[in-house]
C-alpha cells in the first residue's frame, strides 16, 4: 500500500530547464496551481526548491505537494515580474502572498479633457482617457512622468489646481507646460504635444525620436554642446524607461502561435493574450508524417485546434502566426466560414504583435530543446537497461503498475506507458478496484492486470517489459496471469529496500525469481526509478480524485427513500449536514416530507456509518 504523497521527478525536470528568465507554475496532484514564481534564471531558481536542506517550513510544505511544474520563458526579468502578477491574479495560488487590496501595477493616464493631462494612475480605471502600461513599479512611472514633462509641455497638475490658476505656474517658466490653464497655449500646438506623447507611450516613437535627434543635431551645429548632450541623454533615458515588454500591452485579445522544428520534434506553442495580458500558454507536439512541410503542419494545427470546440477557449479576434508562406487571408476566410466567428490571422512584421510572436517562438524552441534533452537521457538509460534485461528483441514499450489506497478505501491501480522517447501519457490508464478485501494489494493487482490485458493481444499493445512496483507477492499475480500466454512480457518486480531509499531497490525477475541490485548511479536503474515513480504519482492522483469525490458525496445520498427533495429539506430546515447528523428523531420528523418512520431510518443510518 502507498499512502498518498507526491513523487515529482525534480532532478529529471531540472536537468532540461533553461537558464533564461521566465515564470514557473507549480501544480499539486489535483492539477491546481499552488504557487507562481518568477526567475532571472529558471534553472537556478527552480532547483533551489529541491535542495536537501530547506530552511523555510513553508517551502518544505510547498515542495511536498508539487506534482508538476510548467514554465513560460520571457525576454527579461521585468517581463517575468509582470507575467507573474497576471498569473497570480488568475490562479490565486494558496502558497503565494495575495494582496488583499489588489493594487495591481501602475499606469500612465492621459485624460480625455479639453486640455488633457498626463497623470499617474493605479487601481480601477474609472476616469475617461487612455491608459499606458503597466509599469513594474511606481518609481518607474514617476521617472517616466518627469522625463515626459521635459519632452512634452503637457500639464500634469490636478484638475482642482488647473481650474484655480489665474497666472502661469513655475512649470510654464521652465518650459515644461504650455499653460492652457490661463489661455496662453496655442490649442493646435497643445493637441500636437498630446498626440506625440500618446504616440511615444504606444511605442510608435519614430516621429518623436526623429524630432529629438533633429534638435540634438541643430544644437550641435549651433555649437550648443551642453544642450545637445541634454537631448542625447533624454533620448537614451526615454528608450530605457519606455520598455516595450512582451507580456503586457495594448493588444486586447489574441493568440500568438510559436513554431519550432528540430531533430524530429515539432512544437507549436500557444500564447493566450486576454485583457491586455498573457493569461496562459501551452506547448503542443503534434504527430507529424514524414516529409510534411512547416506550412502544412501549421495550417493543420490551426484548423484542428479552432474547429475543436472542446478546447474551452473563446476564439480571439486575432491569431498571430509566423512568417511562413501561408495565405493568411484564405485561411482566415476558411475559419470564419467554418466557425462563424469574426477573427483574422496575421503575420506581423513589427510592433507589439511581433513581440508576442517572438515570445511564443522562444517558448516553442525551449520546449523542443527540453524534449531533445529528455530523449537523449532516455536513450542512454534504455541502452543500459537493455544490457541488464538482455531481451530477445528491442524494447519498444514498457509498462508499470502501482496500487494506491488509504486504509483499503478507494483503491486505484495505475498503468503508465513508456517508450524510447519517454512517457506516452495518452496511453496511461487508471482502474478503480472494487469487490476485494480492503487492503488486499495482491487481489487489487490481479484485478488491474485482468482489466488492462484482457484484450491486449487483439489490440497489439502488449508491452515488451512489465514492471511491478512491489515484491514477490505482487509479482506472483503477474506470473499467474501471463503463465499461459505464448509470448509473455518480461516481468520485473521492483522492491524497495528496508530504508525505502532510492538506489537500494531489489530487482526480481519473473518466473526465475533471480534478484539483482544495480549500482545507485546506474542509468538503467534511473530509468526503472523514473517509470516506477511516474506510476506511483499517477496512481496517487487518481486515488485522491476518487477519495475527494466520495467526500463530496453527502452521506444522505446513501439512505434509501431520501431523494434530492428530501435531502434539500433536511439540510435547509436543520442548517447543514452536521446538524442533520446531530438531530433527534423528533427533530427529523418535524422536517416537511419526513415521516416518523423515515426519521427513524435516517437517525439510525447516520449512526451506523
Amino acid at each position: 500500500m502507498h499512502t498518498p504523497d507526491n513523487e515529482f521527478e525534480s532532478q529529471e525536470f531540472i536537468r532540461h530547464l533553461t537558464h533564461q528568465p521566465g515564470v514557473y507554475r507549480m501544480y499539486d496532484g489535483q492539477g491546481e496551481v499552488i504557487y507562481v514564481g518568477k526567475a532571472k534564471d529558471l534553472k537556478k531558481r527552480v532547483s533551489s526548491y529541491f535542495r536537501k536542506n530547506l530552511d523555510s517550513v513553508k517551502t518544505q510544505a510547498l515542495v511536498s505537494h508539487i506534482a508538476k511544474i510548467d514554465v513560460t520563458v520571457t525576454n527579461s526579468e521585468v517581463e517575468a515580474l509582470i507575467l507573474e502578477n497576471s498569473f497570480i491574479k488568475t490562479y490565486l495560488p494558496r502558497y503565494n502572498v495575495l494582496l488583499r487590496d489588489d493594487k495591481s501595477y501602475p499606469y500612465i493616464l492621459i485624460t480625455d479633457h479639453q486640455h488633457p493631462r498626463i497623470a499617474y494612475h493605479r487601481g480601477v480605471r474609472r476616469e475617461k482617457g487612455e491608459y499606458f502600461g503597466p509599469f513594474p513599479n511606481g518609481s518607474a512611472v514617476r521617472e517616466s512622468l518627469r522625463l515626459l514633462q521635459k519632452l512634452f509641455p503637457v500639464r500634469q497638475c490636478d484638475d482642482s489646481y488647473y481650474k484655480a490658476r489665474s497666472r502661469p505656474c513655475l512649470q510654464h517658466q521652465l518650459k515644461r507646460c504650455l499653460a492652457p490653464c490661463v489661455g496662453i497655449a496655442d490649442e493646435a500646438e497643445y493637441d500636437e504635444q498630446v498626440r506625440l506623447a500618446k504616440l511615444f507611450l504606444k511605442g510608435k516613437n519614430s516621429d518623436v525620436i526623429t524630432r529629438l535627434v533633429a534638435k540634438m543635431e541643430q544644437a550641435s551645429q549651433d555649437l550648443a554642446f551642453e544642450k545637445a548632450a541634454m537631448y542625447r541623454d533624454q533620448i537614451t533615458s526615454l528608450r530605457r524607461v519606455q520598455e516595450q515588454n512582451a507580456v503586457s500591452g495594448a493588444q486586447h485579445e489574441l493568440d500568438a502561435i510559436g513554431f519550432h522544428r528540430e531533430s524530429g520534434f515539432t512544437c507549436i506553442h500557444l500564447l493566450t493574450v486576454r485583457q491586455n495580458a498573457i493569461q496562459g500558454s501551452r506547448s503542443y507536439f503534434p504527430k507529424v508524417p514524414q516529409y510534411s512541410s512547416n506550412e502544412e503542419i501549421l495550417e493543420s494545427f490551426l484548423l484542428q485546434y479552432y474547429l475543436n470546440q472542446n478546447h474551452g477557449q473563446r476564439i480571439p479576434a486575432e491569431i498571430i502566426i509566423p512568417a511562413l508562406t501561408i495565405d493568411s487571408k484564405a485561411l482566415t476566410e476558411q475559419l470564419r466560414a467554418a466557425i462563424d466567428v469574426r477573427c483574422r490571422i496575421l503575420q506581423p512584421k513589427r510592433g507589439e504583435r511581433l513581440q508576442y510572436l517572438t515570445l511564443a517562438t522562444k517558448n516553442a524552441m525551449n520546449a523542443v530543446q527540453s524534449k531533445l534533452g529528455l530523449q537523449s537521457t532516455m536513450q542512454s538509460r534504455l541502452q543500459a537497461l537493455t544490457k541488464v534485461l538482455e531481451p530477445e528483441q528491442a524494447i519498444e514499450r514498457m509498462e508499470c503498475f502501482d496500487i494506491s489506497h488509504t486504509m483499503g478505501e478507494q483503491t486505484v491501480a495505475s498503468c503508465v506507458v513508456f517508450d524510447g522517447n519517454g512517457p506516452r501519457k495518452a496511453d496511461y490508464r487508471r482502474f478503480n478496484i472494487s469487490g476485494i478485501t480492503p487492503g488486499d494489494d495482491y487481489a487489487a493487482m490481479a484485478q488491474a492486470l485482468e482489466k488492462r490485458y484482457k484484450n491486449a493481444i487483439e489490440k497489439e499493445n502488449v508491452p515488451d517489459v512489465l514492471f511491478i512496483d512491489g515484491g514477490k507477492g505482487q509479482l506472483t499475480q503477474a506470473e499467474a496471469y501471463f503463465q499461459n500466454w505464448p509470448q509473455p512480457p518480461i516481468l520485473l518486480g521492483v522492491a524497495k529496500g528496508e530504508s525505502r531509499r532510492p538506489g537500494l531497490e531489489t530487482l526480481i525477475f519473473g518466473y526465475s525469481r533471480k534478484t539483482i541490485h544495480l549500482p545507485a548511479d546506474d542509468p538503467g536503474l534511473h530509468l526503472i526509478q523514473y517509470i516506477r515513480d511516474e506510476a506511483h504519482r499517477f496512481a496517487i492522483t487518481g486515488h485522491r480524485q476518487r477519495r475527494a469525490k466520495v467526500k463530496k458525496t453527502s452521506t444522505l445520498e446513501e439512505i434509501p427513500a431520501v431523494g434530492a427533495k428530501r435531502r434539500q429539506n433536511l439540510l435547509k430546515y436543520l442548517g447543514g449536514l452536521q446538524q442533520v447528523k446531530g438531530a433527534s428523531i423528533d427533530q427529523l420528523a418535524n422536517v416537511p416530507g419526513i415521516s416518523r418512520s423515515l426519521a427513524e431510518t435516517i437517525y439510525y443510518a447516520l449512526r451506523d456509518e
